[in-house]
């Protein structure tokens, strides 16, 4: 289960998201675990054709290669990218069992970040074993889903 965030990454700053994650012993009936953390996400870079045509000829003094990326410059729609960074703060994370099973303390959960009111709060299940590839891969589905509205307030701003 996954409660995104209500807001997405923010395109001219920096997104702080809290989650938390809830994961189950698989070696203990009715025995969880809680992280609770903060991923900074920063702010989206346009990577446009422009930098990749600076980006393929450096060094390169081939006709072709200039002509190649001249096509790519012509193509703009197609070679428009945000890039982001992320990176998680390890150090901030806070770790502990709860003695109950995993539906009752995702529950639990919920109801505590739903009282904080932040947009950029998260609750996560998984499993303990692959706990940062779940964050990862949660990151990615945050990034995919505000990629759309990022990319909007770039071209609102005349920057596309």
């Amino acid at each position: 289960m996954i409660v995104p965030p209500k807001a997405r990454l923010q395109t001219f700053g920096t997104s702080m998201v809290n989650y938390y994650l809830v994961t189950e012993d698989m070696d203990a009936t009715n025995q969880s675990r809680v992280r609770e953390g903060v991923i900074h996400a920063e702010k989206p870079e346009l990577l446009t054709p422009a930098f990749f045509r600076r980006l393929l000829l450096e060094g390169f003094v081939d006709d072709k290669a200039e002509e190649f990326a001249q096509a790519l410059s012509q193509n703009p729609e197609m070679f428009n990218w945000l890039r982001y960074g992320f990176k998680m703060r390890k150090d901030e994370i806070r770790s502990y069992d709860v003695h109950e099973s995993l539906e009752q303390v995702l529950s639990k959960v919920c109801d505590e970040a739903e009282a904080k009111d932040d947009p950029f709060t998260a609750e996560l299940t998984g499993i303990d074993d692959g706990r940062e590839v779940c964050l990862l891969k949660f990151m990615v589905d945050v990034i995919q889903s505000s990629a759309g509205g990022n990319m909007e307030d770039l071209r609102g701003r005349g920057l596309l």
